[in-house]
């Protein structure tokens, strides 16, 4: 029970630092995007936020290997050890992807594996969507509905993350020649734009984090 109630805490602490980087991103957002700021004084707010944004980023791929083992500890996921042990391997590749597309951020390297990383997140949601859907479907594999159920919205996360990540890409070129060229009307659109776009699908995060978290504590 001990060791129940460690991966319960570090699973809790991963969903705080997830919601509350999510927060500090989302608010460091509105800095970057106000085209009455300095170039200068934008740049510090998007080091800021891309640095606290790395907080989500990390958490995503822990949290999930944490609460699969807590489930199926509890028996409430019905698996062969061998599928936990390749379940936490996979997610530390996710991890460890993560971390490279940071540290080599702007350098060939770091967007071929952010391409790569972004295929494997399409086959991450594919997986754990049809595992809940068949456990919904048959009673099968997942003896408790509520934890398919939390499968689907972390599923649910993961393709906002993925649609975020598409919005943004006129924000990389405009950003760069604000830098470079100084603030301009078109540029200071693009950028506002292409916040304004994630803003709704990072709201659904939050749901979707509050959701889960209430389906784990019973509430629903």
């Amino acid at each position: 029970m001990n060791e129940y109630l460690a991966l319960k805490f570090i699973h809790l602490l991963l969903f705080v630092y997830w919601l509350g980087g999510d927060l500090g991103t989302f608010y460091g957002s509105r800095f970057v995007a106000d085209g009455k700021l300095s170039p200068a004084a934008r740049a510090t707010a998007a080091k800021i936020m891309l640095g606290v944004d790395m907080a989500p980023k990390i958490c995503m791929p822990l949290i999930l290997p944490f609460g699969v083992q807590m489930a199926a500890m509890q028996g409430w996921l019905l698996t062969p050890g061998f599928a936990l042990v390749a379940m936490w391997l996979v997610c530390a590749a996710w991890l460890s992807m993560v971390l490279a597309v940071h540290h080599y951020s702007g350098q060939p390297l770091g967007a071929s594996i952010g391409r790569i990383d972004f295929w494997f997140r399409v086959v991450v949601i594919a997986g754990l969507a049809g595992v809940a859907i068949y456990a919904l479907a048959t009673g099968r594999v997942i003896t408790v509905s509520w934890v398919a159920i939390k499968l689907l919205i972390f599923a649910g996360c993961v393709v906002c993350g993925l649609i975020i990540r598409v919005r943004l890409k006129p924000f990389g070129p405009a950003f760069g020649k604000l830098m470079t060229q100084g603030a301009d009307d078109e540029t200071n659109r693009v950028i506002a734009e292409s916040i304004a776009g994630c803003k709704p699908l990072v709201v659904l995060i939050w749901l979707g984090l509050l959701v889960s978290a209430a389906l784990g504590m019973h509430l629903l």
